[in-house]
């Protein structure tokens, strides 16, 4: 089931006004990222405010959530002793099937009897990632529960799989909570973009369970047989295996068609589809022999009004009707299929969806607001975008500078949304002095680096430059260390730092003043700092490095956030949004045991080869890094302490990046680059996948503007190169490998629609433009044989004819690759499903276990099998 947007409140005020002290506590599973981290600050506040007690899990992968689900969720079932209760996912398991593998699913007929559905427990899924899982979607209400005797009525059947208040999966005003269930939180998507996929799944849920043995229908023997096997989630949680359901179903083919007449070939070449990458199981109805015989009877032709339903020799035979199901069903799994085998993209941040519950709840203040303004920038940090991971300044977000690069439109609107919340909850000191206004930081066009007064809290705009750490580091240090300001300089190159140097010069900088602290720097400089960027940048290709001057027409787009805490620190959202990432990914004691152990890859010892095979030390020591930065969000002093280790984890990448580059190991395989990462003082930091994935963009950035660079200029939209970075980890004996796609501009569902009424404009006037064209040539050519015109001006005629049509075929042309670059899933990053088909088709040792599908672990000796077959695979839509 779904909740819409627009009742986003409806199951917390259920929540709040049922909840009593005897009540279980809510149990909240928090993936390991910044996002999910913010999205678990703002939901916990909201229960400290209503007094509902709950508990806190991190997640590190799908192996720890399918323990919790051993150990914490299913306990809490009423059929096992519990008294039901609510589990919320933030971040987590919206890819895979929940009721599976948090162990929801009902073990007999009457399991859920006297519990409800799956045993009372209504887990809350809010994750940002996509494809979701369609069985969470618009199933999640105890699919079978009901059983499936042959005396079952279908109305019977059919009232117990759908709760009252729920409609083909939506839920519904009337929905009264309580009895367990998966509920997806919808931030839009699922009600404007998936509506042929609702109707595919409610129309397959509805069918009869009927064997599709090929005798009758042209499909697979075993293709029922092999379905029932296949539906379940493996026990260890990891998709691998999960995706399995639709490609053993359609297997063989059984061609043995002799009494079978009316067997058509179309119908046999649809069972050759591939379909290895399903993320859900096919929704199954009991098996029902009257059930069937209804639906069957249904599909036949309806009569007409005052006929008595009677069967006439002209209806169908019942083997037809089976085939026309048969056939119906194949094509509303294809349907499931082609959503499946898009790739991996993110949604709206979750941060930002657990803040328009506090401000649908009424609940929203500074202290909210600031956690979503960090969870909606950390996606960028990460290289999260509306076409997954990759790339993000590729195109769309130049023209705009500052903190736009999330999401391309859809992104600026929430950013925009989250602007207009800093104006009202943070009013200027002089309502109406303009004055006042004027002479602050933000409309001067100076970064703010203090409080205005000592109890100063505020949040106020800034016209942030894509620099990283500028009040913490030199203006110097900030600008090497960008990976905006990297990939376009060259800055790992003597050439790159010398431009970097020139434009410090044009600027009229001087290096012993950006080489000191930013906060000591001459007050002049850093009041002109703003003005000389935006004169000199562009020189160098920096279009976007700062927001551009505010105007009539433009509002403060691409302008950041910052945030003060007295004159005890000063910090934008960004530089949070870098040092809890550097927490979760190297631990805030992690700088000090790093530096002392630059030679750890020397002189190995074989007895430490080899610690931790499963990774299960590993995962508990992220956990404990969750917690410091779990604290370190309501700590100020603790964020301090801690940029010692974000600054150390950039510079690293900065080094490894350079040194990748310059050595030239980066090679062009058939799809995508790769580069390997095994050796070097800070090869120990680059085996944890976040940090990885901070590497593998800052060289796909590189990349991209050298290509940029000699191809010419890209056109609007164009996308850089897939890469793959693996990073190794000795102690484990794998390598951890990472995917990013090619980055760029993908367009919403709501813009899409946009887009495609101006196109139909643009090409009605087009069309509009030719026909009169047309007539005004006719009408010249009758008028000039009506004068008794020249043959020959008719061939000339016809050669300028041809050369307009041409050059309309052209025109065609480029709108039609424009609407391909804007269909749906085109750019995606699927390297989720290229590793899904590596694993299915090689011996390649493979652990999929991170909730991010681009990311996998292969053992030290299989990485080049593993590559070399990945590269014969699509990994970008």
């Amino acid at each position: 089931m779904y909740l819409p947007r627009s009742l986003i409140s409806h199951l917390y005020l259920h929540l709040s006004r049922t909840h009593h002290p005897l009540s279980p506590p809510v149990l909240l599973l928090v993936a390991l990222e910044p996002d999910a981290l913010c999205a678990c600050r703002i939901l916990t506040a909201l229960l400290k405010r209503d007094y509902i007690p709950h508990k806190i899990q991190p997640i590190a992968g799908y192996g720890d959530l399918a323990r919790a689900g051993e150990l914490m969720v299913r306990p809490m079932r009423t059929t096992h002793g519990g008294s039901g209760g609510v589990v919320v996912c933030l971040g987590v398991g919206g890819l895979v099937d929940l009721a599976g593998i948090l162990g929801l699913e009902p073990a007999g007929q009457d399991d859920d009897d006297d519990g409800g559905v799956m045993g009372g427990v209504e887990v809350w899924v809010i994750d940002a990632r996509r494809p979701w899982n369609l069985g969470n979607v618009f199933g999640g209400a105890g699919a079978g529960a009901g059983g499936g005797s042959a005396t079952t009525a279908l109305d019977d059947v059919d009232r117990v799989r759908r709760p009252q208040g729920v409609d083909a999966g939506r839920i519904e005003r009337s929905y009264r909570p309580g009895r367990g269930g998966i509920v997806v939180f919808d931030d839009g998507d699922i009600d404007e973009d998936m509506c042929a996929e609702r109707e595919a799944y409610a129309a397959l849920e509805h069918m009869p369970d009927v064997d599709d043995d090929g005798a009758d229908s042209d499909g697979s023997e075993s293709a029922h047989a092999d379905g029932d096997g296949n539906g379940d989630q493996p026990a260890d949680g990891r998709p691998a295996k999960k995706r399995k359901s639709w490609s053993d179903r359609e297997e063989k083919e059984e061609d043995d068609g002799e009494d079978d007449e009316d067997r058509r070939p179309r119908q046999r070449r649809r069972t050759h589809e591939s379909s290895s990458q399903s993320g859900s199981p096919v929704p199954r109805r009991p098996r029902d022999s009257a059930a069937s015989t209804r639906i069957l009877a249904s599909r036949s032709a309806s009569p007409t009004a005052g006929v008595p339903l009677t069967l006439s020799t002209s209806e169908p035979s019942p083997r037809t009707l089976r085939r026309r199901l048969i056939r119906l069903k194949r094509k509303h799994e294809a349907v499931l299929r082609r959503y499946h085998d898009l790739g991996n993209s993110y949604s709206e941040p979750v941060s930002s969806l657990m803040y328009s519950l506090a401000s649908e709840l009424g609940r929203e203040d500074n202290d909210l607001l600031w956690l979503a303004i960090i969870g909606v920038g950390s996606l960028e940090l990460y290289g999260r975008g509306m076409i997954g991971v990759g790339v993000s300044h590729l195109a769309g977000s130049d023209d705009i500078g500052g903190s736009a690069g999330w999401g391309g439109e859809r992104g600026e609107r929430i950013r925009q949304i989250l602007r207009d919340e800093v104006r009202r909850l943070n009013p200027p000191p002089g309502l109406s002095d303009t004055g006042h206004e004027l002479s602050r930081g933000e409309a001067s066009g100076v970064i703010p680096t203090h409080a205005r007064s000592p109890t100063d809290t505020s949040i106020r705009l800034s016209p942030e430059p894509r620099f990283l750490l500028i009040r913490h580091w030199s203006l110097y240090d900030s600008m090497l260390h960008s990976p905006y300001l990297s990939a376009r300089l060259h800055i790992w190159s003597d050439a790159g730092r010398k431009r970097l140097h020139k434009l410090l010069a044009k600027m009229g900088v001087s290096l012993t003043q950006c080489k000191q602290s930013y906060t000591h720097m001459d007050m002049e400089l850093k009041r002109g700092l703003r003005a000389r960027l935006l004169k000199y940048a562009p020189v160098y290709g920096l279009d976007g490095l700062v927001p551009p001057e505010t105007g009539a027409s433009r509002g403060r787009e691409g302008w950041g956030f910052v945030r003060n805490w007295g004159f005890k620190a000063c910090l934008s959202a960004t530089d949070v949004g870098v040092i809890i990432g550097a927490i979760l990914e190297v631990g805030k004691g992690g700088v000090v045991g790093l530096e002392g152990a630059e030679n750890w890859d020397r002189g190995r010892d074989p007895q430490r080869e080899v610690v931790d095979e499963e990774g299960r030390l590993e995962c508990d020591e992220w956990v404990t890094r969750f917690w410091e930065a779990y604290d370190a969000l309501e700590n100020v002093d603790a964020l301090k302490s801690a940029l010692p280790t974000a600054m150390h984890l950039h510079r690293a990448i900065l080094r490894t990046g350079t040194s990748l580059i310059e050595k030239r190991q980066i090679r062009h395989l058939r799809a995508f680059r790769m580069a390997v990462v095994k050796e070097g003082p800070d090869v120990q930091l680059f085996t944890h996948p976040a940090a990885l994935t901070k590497l593998a963009l800052w060289v796909g950035e590189a990349i991209a503007e050298q290509e940029r660079e000699r191809k010419g200029d890209m056109k609007k939209g164009a996308r850089g190169t897939p890469l793959v970075v693996a990073g190794l980890n000795e102690r484990r004996g794998v390598y951890v490998v990472v995917g990013t796609g090619r980055g760029g501009r993908s367009v919403a569902g709501s813009d899409r629609g946009k887009e495609k009424e101006e196109k139909k404009k643009k090409k009605g006037e087009k069309e509009r433009k030719r026909k009169e064209k047309e007539a005004r040539k006719k009408a010249e050519r009758e008028k000039k044989r009506k004068d008794g015109g020249e043959e020959e001006n008719d061939e000339e005629e016809e050669e300028d004819d041809e050369e307009e049509e041409s050059s309309d075929d052209d025109e065609e042309e480029q709108d039609e690759e424009e609407e391909t670059s804007h269909q749906r899933g085109h750019g995606l990053n699927r390297f989720g499903n290229a590793f899904q088909e590596v694993v299915e088709e090689t011996n390649a040792r493979v652990r999929i276990d991170s909730f991010e599908h681009c990311v996998v672990e292969v053992k030290k000796d299989d990485l080049a099998a593993f590559l070399e077959s990945l590269s014969m695979k699509a990994v970008v839509g």
